[in-house]
């Protein structure tokens, strides 16, 4: 309890109305009412503590006693009726329904259409009924929490139909989950300064071997990984969404550079391209510096020729990026340009990243690094 406060879940649930009392206004209280039928299938009730706890993006200050949300369970029409009439006279209430089959899945899409909460826990473990729910309602003005039962389901949760339930219900097994949680609700990925960088020579450096980078996610057309030769600096790599002579697009698809380069990911960590694999988690970078998670689903490593490109930003600083000596090789440059590698002149633009940390093992140190 205390750990869900200290990490500022939206609410906690529980069938014990004085435990609920002890919390903080900033945490929204929701009651279960004691009766066998709700301790029987309504969240809430953990077999050791009662508690659950529930996330939810509103913050709203609360009264300093009692609770604040009635979760109610519904398993007819005439319930959810009942419900959605104490709602309409301005009763805080939420609803909890156990989807197993078609009739208690219609009764769900009901319930999300005029509820301000509707808590779902589904039999099956397949997201086919949260998609059909949440697909239903998209125009729905209330709150649909699905009942979770670790941090992989929630996080699988959070991205259905790539919008994801509002909120998840959860039994944490420690105050160590409850911020994993927490850390989870976090993992938004940031937004990007861009920098300009301009070129200064373009050099044939012989055979090497480069690294193809597959994900399982379509790129735009402004978008690609950034790639570099030193962690102090990025050039932002186009993917293959653009036509090209002789061979289909393959807009998963990133020819990202020779397998001794950074790439930059999340959490302002590098990786070298000779480290992702399968699994691997990248950023997915516009050329408005936006920037989104996408998943490695393959790369290929093979022996080519190399083409070293070097380049300086405003201040001075030395950008290089070695890459496939070939003319399908690509990358942005401002506005999101596409410029192909093999035709690059001294002076053109490019788009770039300038990290302000020296690294040791991809995570970023305070500490005197040169890389020539």
């Amino acid at each position: 309890m205390d750990a869900a406060v200290h990490a500022r879940m939206t609410g906690v649930v529980s069938a014990d109305a004085e435990l609920l009392g002890t919390l903080p206004p900033t945490v929204t209280r929701v009651l279960v009412p004691a009766n066998p039928a709700a301790k029987k299938t309504a969240p809430g009730k953990d077999k050791d503590t009662g508690d659950k706890a529930a996330e939810e993006p509103s913050k709203e200050t609360k009264p300093a006693t009692g609770h604040d949300v009635l979760l109610r369970k519904f398993t007819t029409q005439d319930e959810l009726d009942a419900l959605a009439a104490d709602h309409r006279t301005g009763t805080p209430v939420a609803g909890f329904v156990d989807v197993r089959d078609d009739r208690t899945l219609q009764l769900s899409c009901s319930g999300a259409m005029v509820l301000p909460y509707t808590v779902i826990h589904f039999a099956d473990p397949t997201k086919i009924p949260l998609e059909i729910v949440l697909a239903a309602a998209e125009s729905a003005e209330g709150k649909l929490v699905t009942v979770v039962d670790g941090l992989e389901e929630a996080a699988i949760v959070f991205d259905v139909l790539e919008r994801g339930s509002d909120g998840i219900l959860f039994t944490p097994r420690s105050a160590d989950e409850v911020f994993a949680l927490a850390r989870l609700l976090e993992a938004t990925t940031p937004q990007l300064e861009l920098s300009t960088l301009t070129v200064e020579s373009i050099r044939h450096v012989g055979l090497g071997d480069r690294v193809c980078v597959d994900t399982c996610s379509h790129f735009e057309e402004d978008e690609g990984i950034l790639v570099g030769s030193y962690s102090s600096g990025f050039v932002l790599c186009c993917s293959e969404t653009h036509p090209l002579p002789y061979m289909p697009t393959r807009p998963f698809r990133v020819n990202a550079g020779a397998l001794h380069s950074y790439t930059l990911g999340p959490d302002n960590r590098t990786n070298y391209l000779s480290e992702v694999g399968s699994g691997t988690t990248l950023l997915a970078v516009g050329a408005n510096g936006r920037t989104r998670r996408v998943v490695v689903g393959r790369a290929k490593l093979e022996s080519r020729p190399l083409l070293e490109i070097r380049t300086h930003a405003e201040d001075g600083r030395l950008v290089s990026l070695t890459v496939q000596d070939d003319w399908h090789v690509r990358v942005l440059g401002p506005g999101g340009k596409v410029l192909n590698v093999t035709e690059l002149q001294p002076g053109d633009e490019l788009l770039g990243y300038l990290a302000t940390d020296k690294r040791h093992v991809g995570l970023p140190i305070g500490e005197f690094c040169k890389e020539v």
